[in-house]
């Protein structure tokens, strides 16, 4: 017998292959997720801003609106989990597809299995996050002009709000609680995307890429994020000056 412990969490699949989009829903289903699917992406767009849907497995290629046009739109007004699905499988998709807001990338070939750990995965951290703003009292947590409240899930830049998506802001929230310290990237992986570390995957450096250009940070000579060679990045302390050896 299946698990089920997905809590009902609702899916929405907007894919224009009907047949994977049919073969997606019964394979989740078994596991307890309630699944939607659209076919086209502007009726994908709307069904997405729904407040009920936990996460969405978007298709690249679509009728009316392709994948990445619509997750750009979505972002604007939504954080909610997106696990884009593709057939494109080269480097450069899937790093767009990350630097423009999906929490994860998987190629079409992927097996259904690593599908559904994908998707519990992304569903899981959302969920953690939300949980712990609701539990955390005062959590402002701040370097310089940079604040992040834990409880609202808000991060600002000399007052102004910062538009995350939910994996920037998990990012950036283990960056600033570690402050003055290197948080590598094995780690970053583990606790923000809850997955395994892989050699290549370039999936971190992407989103700190983007969390640098919303902060308006300069890789070469940040404010707030810096590189620690062949380890990590870290946040440090406004007091602290660069001499350690490797921080850039």
């Amino acid at each position: 017998m299946p698990e089920t412990n997905s809590d009902a969490a609702q899916v929405l699949i907007i894919e224009d292959d009907r047949k994977l989009c049919r073969l997606i829903k019964t394979y989740l289903e078994r596991f307890g997720y309630e699944i939607s699917m659209e076919h086209t992406g502007p009726e994908g767009l709307v069904r997405a801003h729904a407040a009920n849907i936990n996460a969405v497995i978007l298709d690249v290629m679509l009728p009316g609106m392709n994948g990445t046009e619509l997750l750009k739109r979505l972002r604007e007004k939504s954080n909610v989990p997106v696990l884009m699905f593709t057939g494109l499988g080269e480097e450069a998709d899937r790093i767009t597809g990350l630097e423009i807001g999906a929490d994860d990338y998987l190629s079409k070939t992927v097996s259904m299995r690593e599908l559904l750990a994908r998707l519990r995965a992304v569903i899981r951290r959302s969920r953690i996050a939300v949980v712990a703003g609701a539990l955390t009292q005062n959590a402002l947590l701040t370097s310089g002009p940079l604040t992040v409240d834990a409880e609202a899930r808000r991060a600002t830049l000399d007052g102004q709000v910062l538009v995350l998506t939910a994996v920037e802001f998990d990012m950036l929230h283990c960056l600033i609680r570690g402050c003055g310290r290197v948080q590598t990237r094995e780690h970053l992986l583990l606790e923000v995307a809850d997955r395994d570390f892989e050699g290549f995957d370039r999936s971190i450096d992407v989103h700190i890429s983007a969390l640098r250009r919303k902060l308006g940070d300069d890789a070469k000579s940040p404010r707030f994020i810096h590189t620690v060679r062949s380890v990590g990045y870290m946040i440090m302390r406004p007091k602290d000056g660069l001499t350690e050896r490797g921080v850039y």
